[in-house]
C-alpha cells in the first residue's frame, strides 16, 4: 500500500455531479482507501478556450502500483463519460495521479504528474489534504511550490467550499456548494 494523491477536475456538463461521481467511483474501488478530499475550486482553464473548471485533490492509499492505479483510473473516466477530443481540451472528468509515495517515474507513466509544481489549481489543493506531501524529484513540500507560483495564479484559484462527503464517507453529508463559481466565504 503506497499514499498517493489524484487531480480531479470537470468543465463540461454537471461538473459538480461529476466530480461527486468520481469520488464515489474511486471509493468503491477495492483498491483505493479515500484518506481525504479537498474542497472544490473554481480555475482558469488551461489550454485552448474553453469552460471554467472545478477542481479538487484526493488522498489515497493505492493497493496497486502506480500503472496498475493510472488504468484504473482512466476506466473510472471513461465510466463517467471521458472523451479525449484534443490535448488541454474540454472534458467532462480528468483523474491525474500526481504523486505515488516517493517513487519517480518516466515513460508512458510519468509520476510526480509533469507539471504538477507550475499549476496553482492543482498545489492549492494539495496543500489542503497535505501541505507537507514532499515533491520527491524536486525535493520541495507542496506548500513551499506553491509560494514559488506568482500571486496572480495562486489568485486565480477559487475555494468554493467542501465536496459533497455522501457514499465515500462514514460521516454525515455535508451540504454541496451549487455549480455557480461562487467563492467561498473567508
Amino acid at each position: 500500500m503506497i499514499d498517493a494523491y489524484i487531480a480531479l477536475g470537470a468543465n463540461l456538463g454537471d461538473r459538480l455531479g461529476t466530480l461527486s461521481r468520481a469520488v464515489e467511483l474511486i471509493g468503491r474501488e477495492s483498491c483505493f482507501q479515500i484518506r481525504s478530499v479537498s474542497s472544490i475550486y473554481d480555475t482558469a482553464p488551461v489550454g485552448p478556450p474553453q469552460p471554467r473548471y472545478l477542481n479538487a485533490v484526493l488522498r489515497v492509499t493505492a493497493f496497486l502500483g502506480a500503472a496498475a492505479t493510472l488504468k484504473k483510473l482512466h476506466a473510472i473516466e471513461e465510466t463517467l463519460g471521458r472523451i479525449r477530443r484534443e490535448k488541454w481540451g474540454p472534458r467532462e472528468i480528468d483523474l491525474d495521479l500526481l504523486l505515488f509515495g516517493s517513487q519517480v517515474i518516466e515513460g508512458p507513466i510519468a509520476v510526480p504528474h509533469p507539471r504538477l509544481h507550475q499549476r496553482a489549481f492543482v498545489l492549492l489543493p494539495l496543500c489542503e489534504v497535505n501541505a507537507d506531501v514532499r515533491h520527491p524529484g524536486l525535493q520541495q513540500s507542496a506548500r513551499e511550490l506553491l509560494t514559488l507560483l506568482p500571486q496572480a495564479d495562486r489568485d486565480g484559484v477559487r475555494k468554493l467550499g467542501p465536496l459533497r462527503r455522501r457514499d465515500f464517507a462514514d460521516e454525515d453529508t455535508d451540504a454541496a456548494p451549487s455549480d455557480a463559481p461562487t467563492p467561498a466565504a473567508t
